[in-house]
């Protein structure tokens, strides 16, 4: 960034263009203000064929909803360009933020940049991510129900996500490799049936889920087979500035989403791993309002200087 020239000043700069990112320069174009939104095109529901649980967005394939967002956005005065900001220097109350082809002089920052999931090396599964093997009950098991649910008791988490998916299945099979007297106790009278043992791999047949391969080579016949990631958010930006993390580990934000760096809000997965689509876009469009708030005082005081 050392003697790279600025090419312009915006107020805010949105770095992420998810449901987050772009709720939330939506709100802030139609406040008039400057925005910019860089977005690096990799969003994290790519796989999935729709979005739910999103009142009158329903049913939405994500690339569309996305695709609408950012016109909207940039019928207000907004603009969305594709690209990677490589680096993040505060200077003062500022930011300057390094594009490929330029600096870009920020006001305010609004980090979206979501996570991303780890999941377990097991052969044929990330082929399958977003198809038949899923995460998000609330978001896929509408599509799935009164099919053979397994669930694969990998990590911490997974027990409760076999419980959760025998709402929506009355066969549901839980793959354990380890499990404790207490958690087998709450499946058993859950009517879950477990399976003891190492998974070796995914059995495909047409381009559909047939089975899931046990280490012994014990194949168990099922259709839909959750899984529930480890949740790793995209937050070396943040750190970077100095954003401290919370207890959890997760990067600490305020109600508004703003973080412990005056001026540098964070909204959605990048922040809250649990967010949905809609929980993410409300984050957003709560930043811009605590955001344009934060200029308003800032353009009070250079009028008293």
């Amino acid at each position: 960034m050392v003697g790279a020239m600025r090419s312009e000043t915006v107020d805010v700069l949105v770095i992420g263009g998810g449901a987050a990112g772009l709720n939330a320069a939506l709100v802030l174009a139609r406040a008039r203000r400057r925005v910019l939104v860089v977005d690096s095109g990799e969003p994290r529901n790519a796989p999935a064929h729709q979005v739910h649980g999103f009142i009158s967005r329903d049913g939405t394939p994500p690339a569309e909803l996305l695709a609408t967002g950012r016109a909207e956005v940039e019928s207000y005065g907004g603009r969305v360009e594709a690209g990677e900001v490589r680096a993040v220097r505060r200077d003062g109350g500022e930011f300057d933020v390094e594009l490929a082809d330029r600096v870009v002089r920020a006001r305010r920052l609004i980090v979206a940049t979501g996570l991303r999931d780890e999941l377990p090396e097991v052969p044929g599964l990330r082929e399958r991510w977003g198809q038949d093997v899923l995460h998000c009950p609330y978001c896929h098991a509408w599509e799935v129900r009164d099919q053979r649910f397994g669930v694969l008791g990998w990590q911490q988490g997974a027990v409760h996500q076999a419980l959760l998916v025998r709402q929506w299945s009355d066969d549901v099979v839980f793959f354990a490799e380890t499990l404790d007297g207490d958690s087998r106790a709450k499946l058993i009278a859950r009517g879950v049936r477990i399976v003891d043992g190492a998974v070796g791999g995914l059995e495909v047949a047409g381009d559909e889920l047939r089975g899931v391969r046990l280490a012994d080579g014990t194949v168990e016949a099922l259709t839909v087979l959750f899984v529930p990631p480890r949740f790793v958010p995209n937050d070396a930006l943040l750190t970077g500035l100095g954003c401290e993390r919370g207890d959890d580990g997760w990067v600490r934000v305020d109600q508004g989403g703003l973080t412990s760096v005056p001026g540098v809000w964070a909204v959605g997965n990048v922040v809250d791993p649990r967010a949905q689509v809609v929980n993410a876009a409300a984050a957003g469009g709560k930043a811009a309002i605590a955001v344009n708030a934060d200029l308003v005082e800032a353009d009070l005081l250079e009028v008293a200087r």
